[in-house]
């Protein structure tokens, strides 16, 4: 749904009346439209017609898993998703993290600090914008509008995380790229101290798109400060 004063459309799946309710409130009069499902079923309809900016997912729904549908959209859109849960265990928000969530809010939450996480993933791109819909990368080819890799032509298979940062790292080609600014841009809320999340990520990544992974020649590490993609 494109609203015709330009606002951002939030779809939010909550099934509390409580929080329903002063969702839609509070979001209404920060200047956003709110477009609100109960469930999952609605919840799909809603992806639908209401063409959603970014989606607020409570994690417990009564028909079904909102980590569920989480992975669900991840497979079928890039619309970005904030979990929502009363679940505050490290295991959790990783796990909300891990699936592709954009970012994950713990209950109870203060408006304003939800607002703000709000719009920092709205103001987020995609990876990072860069000048070229396609990026070689040594025997890699990177095409950002169809979010796919090839090498010598055959697909190469990476999650939705898994591109959007190797997206983040090729759209500054042989520049170094903070840790800090990794966590920021695509899992911003995640502690710095904790960076288990995206090595893991890192390593998966050279995996893939490296012939010998434990000697990289594109995805190299800075030991204490980030990691550089070459050519």
């Amino acid at each position: 749904m494109v609203d015709p004063e330009g606002r951002s459309v939030i779809l939010v799946v909550e099934d509390e009346p409580s929080y329903q309710d002063a969702l839609n409130v509070g979001l209404t009069v920060e200047g956003f439209v709110v477009v609100a499902a109960r469930n999952l079923e609605e919840a799909r309809s809603l992806m639908t017609t209401a063409e959603p900016d970014l989606v607020l997912l409570d994690v417990m729904l009564p028909d079904g898993s909102g980590v569920d549908f989480c992975r669900e959209l991840n497979a079928s859109s890039t619309t970005p998703v904030i979990m929502v849960s009363a679940r505050t265990s490290e295991v959790d928000i990783v796990l909300g993290l891990e699936i592709g969530a954009a970012d994950y809010v713990t209950k109870p939450y203060r408006l304003r600090e939800l607002v703000a996480r709000i719009r920092a993933v709205l103001r987020r791109p995609v990876g990072e914008s860069t000048s070229d819909e396609v990026i070689t990368i040594g025997p890699l080819r990177m095409d950002l509008l169809r979010r796919a890799i090839t090498r010598d032509g055959a697909e190469i298979e990476l999650s939705r995380k898994e591109f959007d940062l190797l997206a983040l790292l090729a759209s500054r080609l042989g520049q170094v790229v903070t840790r800090e600014h990794c966590l920021d841009t695509l899992w911003w809320g995640l502690e710095l101290s904790d960076t288990r999340t995206l090595d893991t990520h890192i390593k998966r990544l050279r995996q893939k798109i490296e012939l010998d992974p434990a000697n990289p020649r594109h995805l190299l590490t800075i030991r204490g400060v980030g990691f550089r993609l070459d050519q």
